[in-house]
């Protein structure tokens, strides 16, 4: 059933007291990549508190850090038995030595206080015990949060971004959002309904009844809008959902059918495919006007289409070339040079065996996701824009749909792992290494990451 607050307002008053502000298969070509990655020593002892019901908020605030960074795989957080120094304050710096001798970098500091008017203020000091110094700009009792106990996982997440961006000089992604596709019932008659969680799988919950299908849910990069693909009317339609809301409307009623819907980098338009007569091409509709402008005209099919950060070039999937491959085009349709020579509207990416599909640009700009088909078995991977470099970082009986984390460093997508078996969401970075399974309350495909919400 739907939760009765299927749409949980994901606005964050935090009181940031800052005086400043934190500015495989061998038969391919191409391995899956086993690249490593460094690792980063950090120390997380329990936060301080100064009651009973202060310190059960505190276990539950560093073990949600704990678990952000743990996901990772860039931080090595140091076991708690081999702590030498236990009596640590946000108001004192702690005696670094303690530290160095058990090898820790980076040394986290807290302590949660239920305040006279029931808020809960949250303190923390992230240092280096190298240097000796501070990570994290903030004032005399460290950096705070202040907001409602309710608010507890995002004041986590959010400090877990900081330890995050600190470390590694990229920003944090564990303060956003999945929305997926939850599936349920037998596979002769799958009920596929809208749903969303936190990143790490908690908060779970529907936005649809599940009274028609619904496909492909993509994020806008703005706001907390979705544009999704639903049956409701018989046939493929684009729809959006606002999540603060909880309202939905179709885009309009098209001739043929319209799939693969995904938001325009500034969130101002939908860019997806058409297909009238049998033929797909990609269209571009703005949101306010609802004017469409056709952008390719090709007898082939052109679906999946996934626009660049620069909001000025196109990668989408073509059969034009006599298989599924990607493809890149000007945003506004205009001749280009392509890297394998020639002028066309449209230059090809990929030419290695098998068939690929669900191309999307990371928000870094460097490079584009993809799903794989080859041997029988599927692949997720990685290439740039120009085709150069392609990675492939997972394999599987089934892996599809990727989609990237906020800071481009991580993908999610879905698996089958055999046939029969039901889809489960996965994670894994660019190195290949880190593969981990995400936590669902059932079968889910079709994910989708939010821009981070603060």
């Amino acid at each position: 059933m739907i939760l009765k607050n299927a749409v949980v307002s994901i606005g964050l008053a935090l009181s940031a007291c800052l005086a400043a502000t934190l500015p495989a298969s061998a038969q391919l070509e191409v391995e899956v990549n086993q690249a490593s990655a460094r690792e980063y020593r950090v120390a997380l002892p329990d936060f301080n508190a100064n009651t009973a019901e202060a310190q059960a908020l505190a276990d539950q605030i560093t073990a949600i850090m704990r678990n952000d960074l743990r996901s990772t795989g860039l931080f090595d957080l140091l076991p708690p038995d081999s702590f030498i120094q236990r009596d640590l304050s946000v108001l004192v710096q702690p005696r670094f030595a303690d530290w160095r001798i058990i090898d820790t970098e980076s040394l986290g500091v807290g302590e949660v206080e239920i305040m006279p008017d029931g808020r809960m203020r949250v303190a923390f000091r992230l240092w280096d015990t190298s240097l000796e110094t501070e990570h994290l700009l903030s004032g005399r009792r460290g950096r705070q949060y202040v907001t409602t106990s309710e608010n507890l996982r995002r004041v986590a997440h959010v400090l877990a971004d900081d330890i995050y961006t600190s470390l590694t000089g990229d920003e944090g992604y564990f303060d956003s959002r999945i929305v997926f596709i939850a599936e349920s019932g037998p596979r002769t008659a799958r009920v596929k309904r809208l749903a969303i969680m936190d990143q790490d799988g908690a908060n779970a919950e529907f936005l649809t009844n599940g009274q028609h299908t619904v496909l492909t849910p993509r994020f806008s990069p703005t706001d907390q809008t979705i544009t999704y693909m639903t049956y409701e009317r018989g046939r493929p339609q684009v729809y959006l959902f606002d999540i603060e809301t909880g309202r939905s409307e179709g885009l309009g009623r098209f001739e043929g059918m319209t799939y693969a819907p995904r938001f325009s980098t500034d969130g101002n338009s939908v860019i997806m495919s058409q297909a009238i007569n049998g033929n797909s091409d990609i269209y571009i509709m703005d949101l306010n006007s609802r004017q469409r402008t056709r952008l390719t005209d090709h007898a082939a099919i052109d679906t999946s289409p996934s626009m660049s950060p620069d909001g000025r070039q196109i990668v989408f999937n073509s059969d034009r070339g006599g298989s599924p491959q990607l493809y890149v085009m000007n945003t506004d349709g205009s001749m280009r040079n392509c890297p394998s020579g020639g002028r066309d509207v449209a230059c090809r990416i990929t030419f290695g065996r098998g068939n690929y599909s669900t191309p999307v640009w990371s928000p870094r700009g460097d490079l584009i996701a993809f799903t794989r088909q080859a041997n029988g078995r599927f692949y997720i991977g990685v290439i740039e824009p120009d085709g150069e470099g392609e990675r492939l970082l997972t394999e599987a009986y089934l892996d599809e749909g990727p989609a990237w984390s906020p800071n481009g460093r991580v993908i999610i997508f879905f698996r089958e792992d055999r046939p029969g078996a039901a889809p489960a969401l996965y994670t894994v970075d660019l190195t290949g290494r880190n593969l981990r399974r995400v936590n669902t309350p059932g079968d889910a495909s079709d994910p989708a990451w939010s821009p981070t919400l603060r």
